[in-house]
This record gives C-alpha cells, sequence and structure tokens, in this order.
C-alpha cells in the first residue's frame, strides 16, 4: 500500500463510475457522423472535418494530458478529477446548441481538456491506492467498467441520433452526477515517497517510452472502429441504431478481456499478453475486412475487443510499476497522451489506406499486418530472460 487513507467504498464506486467517461467521450457520436456528413455538406472539407469532430477530442485529451499530469502530481488528484468532470458536462452537452460546424470543433477541444484531467486523476488515484495484486485487479475492473459503459451508451448513442444527431450530446450531462459523488466521496490520498535506486532512474525513461508508443499503435489500429465502420456498414444498408449497436460490440468483449487480466497476469508475462492482445485485434480486423455481412463485422469486433480489454490495464499497470510516487501522476498522463493521440492519428493516417485499397481492404491489411507483428514479437528472445515483473 502506497496510501495510508484506504478509499471508501462510495470513493472506489466513483472512480469506477467515472471510468466511462473516458472512454466514451469521442466515439459517443459515432452513430451521428452520417447525418452530420449531410448536414455539414457545404462546409469546406466536410468529409474530413466531420470525422475530426470524433478525433480533435482525442488530439486535445493527448496534448492536455502532460499538463494534467504535473497538476495531479502538485495540487492533487481531488482537485483534478472535480474540474475535469465539471468541464465535461459543460463542453460535452454543447454540442447539442451549436449548428456551425467549427465552433462544434471548438467545444470537442475542451471535452478533450475535460478527459485529459479525469483519465489522469482517476489511473492516478488507483496506484495510490492499491499496490500488488490489487492493484492489477483493481485497474482491470477500471478498464472492465469502461468498456462497460460503452456497451450502455453507444447503442444509446446510436437510438438517440435516430431523434437528431445533436441528441447524443445530451449524454455528456451525466459526468455531472458523478461530480456530486466525486464531491461527498472523495478525499485526497496520502503519498509515500520511497526511494528509487540509480538503475532504475536510468532505465525508466526507455521503458516508459517503450510503453506509451505501444499505446499509440494499438490506439491507433483499434479507433478504425468507430471511425470507419459507420461509413462500412453504411454499405450495408444500416442506420444509425445499428452503427451504434455494433461499434458498441468491441466494447463487449473488452470487459471479458479486463476481468480476465489478472488472471492472465498470474500465468503470463506483460509481454505476452501485449503480444496475444495484438494477435487478437489482427485476427479480428481481418475478420471485418473479410466479413459479407454485418454479422460477421460483429464477430470481428468481438475477436478485437477481447483483446483490447487486457492490453490496457497490463500497460497501466506497467507504467504505475515503474513510475516513482511523487512522479506518478506525469508518468500515467503520458500514457493516456499516447492513447488519444493514437485515436486523433487514426482517421488521418488510415486514410489514404482507405483511398488506395477501401475501407473494408484497410481492415484486412491492418489485420495481416498486426498478425504479422504478433507472430515476430512471439518469435523474438525475451530481453529481460524472463525476469520481468509480473
Amino acid at each position: 500500500m502506497t496510501n495510508t487513507l484506504a478509499p471508501t467504498r462510495r470513493a472506489r464506486g466513483t472512480v469506477l463510475a467515472a471510468a466511462p467517461l473516458t472512454i466514451m467521450a469521442a466515439a459517443i457520436i459515432a452513430p451521428s457522423l452520417p447525418a452530420m456528413r449531410e448536414v455539414f455538406s457545404d462546409t469546406p472539407g466536410s468529409a474530413l472535418l466531420v470525422r475530426l469532430t470524433l478525433t480533435v477530442t482525442s488530439l486535445a485529451i493527448a496534448i492536455s494530458a502532460p499538463l494534467s499530469g504535473i497538476v495531479a502530481d502538485r495540487a492533487g488528484r481531488r482537485p483534478l478529477l472535480l474540474a475535469g468532470l465539471g468541464l465535461y458536462a459543460i463542453s460535452g452537452t454543447a454540442g447539442f446548441f451549436v449548428d456551425d460546424l467549427y465552433l462544434l470543433l471548438i467545444t470537442r477541444v475542451g471535452l478533450g481538456f475535460a478527459v485529459g484531467g479525469i483519465m489522469t486523476a482517476v489511473s492516478t488515484l488507483i496506484t495510490d491506492w492499491f499496490s500488488g495484486e490489487r492493484r492489477a485487479s483493481f485497474l482491470a475492473l477500471q478498464q472492465a467498467f469502461a468498456s462497460l459503459g460503452g456497451v450502455v451508451f453507444l447503442p444509446l448513442a446510436g437510438v438517440l441520433a435516430t431523434v437528431s444527431w445533436q441528441t447524443p450530446f445530451w449524454i455528456y450531462s451525466v459526468s455531472a452526477i458523478v461530480a456530486i459523488f466525486a464531491i461527498t466521496s472523495l478525499r485526497e490520498p496520502v503519498r509515500s515517497s520511497p526511494a528509487v535506486s540509480e538503475r532504475e532512474r536510468t532505465r525508466l525513461p526507455a521503458r516508459v517510452i517503450g510503453v506509451y508508443v505501444l499505446a499509440l499503435v494499438v490506439t491507433l489500429v483499434f479507433y478504425m472502429a468507430p471511425t470507419q465502420l459507420p461509413f462500412l456498414l453504411e454499405g450495408f444498408g444500416s442506420g444509425p441504431a445499428v452503427v451504434g449497436a455494433v461499434v458498441a460490440g468491441s466494447t463487449v468483449t473488452s470487459v471479458a478481456g479486463a476481468l480476465a487480466f489478472p488472471r492472465l497476469r498470474e500465468r503470463l508475462s506483460p509481454t505476452a499478453i501485449t503480444t496475444a492482445s495484438v494477435a487478437l485485434m489482427g485476427a479480428g480486423w481481418l475478420v471485418i475486412g473479410t466479413a459479407g455481412t454485418v454479422a460477421q463485422v460483429v464477430a470481428g469486433l468481438l475477436v478485437g475487443g477481447f483483446g483490447v480489454g487486457f492490453v490496457v490495464p497490463n500497460l497501466n499497470l506497467r507504467l504505475a510499476e515503474f513510475a516513482h510516487p511523487a512522479h506518478r501522476g506525469r508518468v500515467l498522463s503520458g500514457l493516456v497522451a499516447g492513447i488519444f493521440l493514437g485515436q486523433f492519428l487514426s482517421p488521418l493516417v488510415v486514410q489514404p489506406l482507405v483511398q488506395g485499397v477501401g475501407i473494408a481492404g484497410a481492415f484486412t491489411w491492418t489485420g495481416v499486418a498486426l498478425g504479422a507483428g504478433a507472430a515476430l514479437a512471439a518469435l523474438l528472445p525475451n530481453r529481460n530472460n524472463g525476469k520481468e515483473t509480473r
């Protein structure tokens, strides 16, 4: 334990309730993208700008997360979380009231700043509260709740999008309820600062950067689901409600994957877990790329989602183990930046591939690349000679 004040059940519940807000922030408007493309068709560059309303939030998170990490370490986790929840409610619901695409993009940037604070605060609170197996279990539970939020809110967003493309923005008001519980139940943890050896300080940067890069790549690939699938499914004749339900399919098995993580952690090294995650994503994307029906697309998402379910808590736990407690907020905020920078870059990096081979082809070739990468990683010798932290 790194905290002398154990969290109450209500405090733990509040942190878990905040977890879905981070994952669903950008994707909640995915079912509205085709309708938004029609509404803003007269705006120059609207085809790309509409996609950016989903991913510019991720860029704002990536930019603001390092600052949030500094705030978390200096001002505290609780103030950062409360500020983030308040801004989330305001900037998120603002999208319902605007009818200008550029103004909408500005509100999405504000939402990104909010998520950067919330996600950094939540991750650091968990690593302050727990250590060892309890930390691994709670990080897995955090990911499960985040994914479960997608199961609930993404289909709801799809249904609301059939009313109006703006109606799903009301979902963001949920954060106001979470903020009330945070005010009444959370207190700032007391953190100890154990000494760190010179060897650990020397090895820390390379290890941490490697985790950041891996998070960026995995997220870039996974975010093809909300940014590209609405348009792929449109070709199957699917409406917004179906799109929301299908995209949510990836979050169903993410819950299962996250809940399975503590057991995997006992049996496999962190590298083996990451390799398995990438292999599952590759298999899932290959199924999507070759799908001839909506059911086959769903099957691919279920396979890929399972891998994502345990790769996120695995990377989170690795950084928590590497980071000195006094710098934990800054180190973990880098993971947040990597994840959401991957989300932002996804449509930009994938677009040339889509133009060249189509959306289905982009999924196919990405799946092949992931599978090849996982196979190569499995064949390479373990550089740590089995000494990875378990």
